[in-house]
This record gives C-alpha cells, sequence and structure tokens, in this order.
C-alpha cells in the first residue's frame, strides 16, 4: 500500500468518526432542539453523493466514510424527529 493510500484511510476514518459524539450525546441527553435539521438533511444528501461517486470509481476510503455519515446522519435525522417535543397549539 503506498502512503497516499495510508493517507486516504486514515481520513475516511477521522471523517467517519466526527458525527459518533454528537450521536451519543443525542441519544443520552435525548436533546435534538440545537440540532438543525436542515445541516442534517445537506450532509446526508452530499454523503449519499460521494457514497455514489465512491462506488462508481471503486475508492473504498470514500465509500466507508460515507457509509458511514450517512448512517450516523440517518441517525441523528431520526433522533430530531423522534425526540422533538410536539408543537403545542
Amino acid at each position: 500500500m503506498e502512503w497516499i493510500d495510508v493517507v486516504g484511510h486514515v481520513g475516511s476514518v477521522l471523517s467517519s468518526i466526527t458525527f459518533m459524539p454528537q450521536v451519543y450525546q443525542t441519544w443520552k441527553t435525548r436533546s435534538v432542539g440545537d440540532l438543525s435539521m436542515m445541516m442534517l438533511l445537506i450532509v446526508c444528501s452530499s454523503t449519499v453523493v460521494w457514497l455514489v461517486y465512491g462506488i462508481g470509481r471503486m475508492l473504498w476510503p470514500v465509500i466507508i466514510c460515507n457509509a458511514v455519515i450517512c448512517f450516523l446522519s440517518l441517525l441523528l435525522i431520526w433522533f430530531k424527529i423522534k425526540f422533538s417535543t410536539p408543537k403545542q397549539p
């Protein structure tokens, strides 16, 4: 494996773990008020596009990283919907 491949894999791992603290904190506190649904939707959409690109080019660091981030952003979207308090009329 060349050094640039190692850099790609390290970057993939680091990018993949960026959402993990937020997912854990949200799950633990059930607090979603500070999460932006627009940001989550943009992140999810961008990871799907990167995932398609990675699959098309068979770039494993891109595929793995974006699959993980897509899953975590979908989880945060689900938390945002599930833990949001219903609005009073």
